[in-house]
This record gives structure tokens, C-alpha cells and sequence, in this order.
């Protein structure tokens, strides 16, 4: 059985293919998201947010250390990437999203300033959430996430009904398949192969997202990681290939 992955094409990639290779079925690797970095560092501030293991690379291969800010992360890959470079992690909220951050932040963010480095498709929830708490906050956008030329075989397998799961890890990926899709010109057979697939989204915004846009999400994992995510994927095919 065939499950499309749509990580940045690094070793994210690589993990993944590995994954569904040990889960047993056929990964096809797709890369929809590509990374542009801006050039830009976190300012100074009395905490900094990181949402995602690229923006803590990317600070630290430009050379910003955080001084005296503590550092509160999205995720347990954030947080190992930031241990990793040798910094101190802070505040990892237990729900991985902007809404479990912002939840376990109130007691930090009256009168505090915060900066939140991320890419240029992060969710406004967070920065709305921290002001509606009481912090002062700016934004600062260390990379952009463009969809790689090229991208989309398998918008094809699934217009042709040869793709049997799909492992969606953000919003954009999602846009981004049914973009490719449109540029091919095989949007509506691709959406109805989709939709006849197991589709698994990595939280409920990706599944939102997927949703508005007419998928059929089938499986949300409780941990917002790509492990569980494809281990639910696959979980729910089992059965099918035991029924064909």
C-alpha cells in the first residue's frame, strides 16, 4: 500500500520514509514545503517563542543566542532542537499548538515581552492569545515555506486511485497537494482519490484546514507528532488490507 509524505525534503524526509517503511507499506515521498530563510534573528525580548525545530536551526546557524530570555517551544522535535544547540528550554506545553501554548503561558504573560520566530504561515491564534493575555508581542519571520517546483507525484497516483493513505504534517501541505493538483489540471480526481484514501492530518487546524477545502480527514492522532500520525495512518489501513 502506497502513503504519501509531504515533509521539507532534509532528514524529516528520511525519518518518515524510514517509518513507513517499518510500519510496512510503500512511502511516496513528496515534499511540499520548502524553506526560505529570511536572513532575520529573534529580538531581544523577556521570552522567546520558537514553533518549530527550522526556526531554532536557523537562529543558531546565524549566530543569536537568547542572553537572558527564557524560551517556551511547540513540540517535543522544538524542544530537543533547542536543547541541542546548547540553549535552555523554558515553558513546552503539553498540547502541541499555538492554543496549549498560549493556555500555559497566562501565568508568564502579564507585562512581559515575548518575540515569536517562525515562519510566515503561522497561525494568528498565538500572537492573539499572548496580547489577550497581556503580553507585549512581536512577530519576526525567520523563514518562508514556498511549495518546491516539481512537487506533487502523488497528486497523480491519487487521481489514478493508486494512492491507498496520505500523512498530512501542516495546513499548507494541504493546500499545497490540491495546488499542485490544480496546476496539473487533475484537481477534482485527485481530491476524489483522496478522499477514497486514508487520510491522516497531524492536529485539528491541519484537519480544519483539509476539511474546508473538501478532503475527508479520517484519522487526527492525539500527539501532534509525525510518528503517531503515521502510526494511525497505517492502523487504519490494516483492515483494508486485510478486506480488500
Amino acid at each position: 500500500m502506497k502513503v504519501a509524505v509531504f515533509r521539507p525534503d532534509d532528514e524529516r524526509l528520511v525519518g518518515a520514509v524510514e517509518l513507513l517503511e517499518e510500519l510496512g507499506v510503500e512511502p511516496v515521498a513528496d515534499p511540499m514545503l520548502a524553506v526560505e530563510p529570511t536572513g532575520a534573528t529573534p529580538e531581544p525580548a523577556d521570552w522567546v517563542v520558537f514553533t518549530s525545530k527550522t526556526g531554532v536551526e536557523l537562529a543558531d546557524d546565524a549566530g543569536w543566542e537568547p542572553g537572558d530570555a527564557r524560551i517556551a517551544v511547540i513540540g517535543s522535535a522544538t524542544a530537543e532542537a533547542v536543547r541541542g544547540v546548547g540553549w535552555t528550554v523554558d515553558l513546552v506545553p503539553k498540547e502541541y499548538s499555538s492554543t496549549g501554548l498560549v493556555h500555559e503561558f497566562e501565568d508568564h504573560a502579564a507585562g512581559a515581552t515575548v518575540e515569536v520566530a517562525r515562519s510566515d504561515h503561522g497561525s494568528p491564534v498565538l500572537l492573539d492569545g499572548l496580547r489577550a493575555a497581556g503580553a507585549t508581542v512581536n512577530e519576526t519571520v525567520l523563514y518562508r515555506l514556498v511549495r518546491p517546483e516539481g512537487a506533487g507525484e502523488s497528486t497523480e497516483l491519487a487521481a489514478a486511485g493508486e494512492l491507498d493513505g496520505a500523512c498530512f504534517t501542516s495546513s499548507l501541505t494541504v493546500e499545497h497537494f490540491l495546488d499542485a493538483a490544480a496546476e496539473r489540471g487533475i484537481r477534482d480526481e485527485a481530491l476524489a482519490g483522496l478522499n477514497d484514501a486514508v487520510v491522516g492530518c497531524i492536529g485539528h487546524p491541519t484537519r480544519e484546514t483539509a476539511e474546508d477545502l473538501g478532503v475527508v480527514v479520517d484519522v487526527v492522532p492525539q500527539t501532534a507528532e509525525f510518528a503517531t500520525l503515521a502510526e494511525a495512518v497505517v492502523g487504519e489501513l490494516d483492515p483494508l488490507a486485510e478486506n480488500p
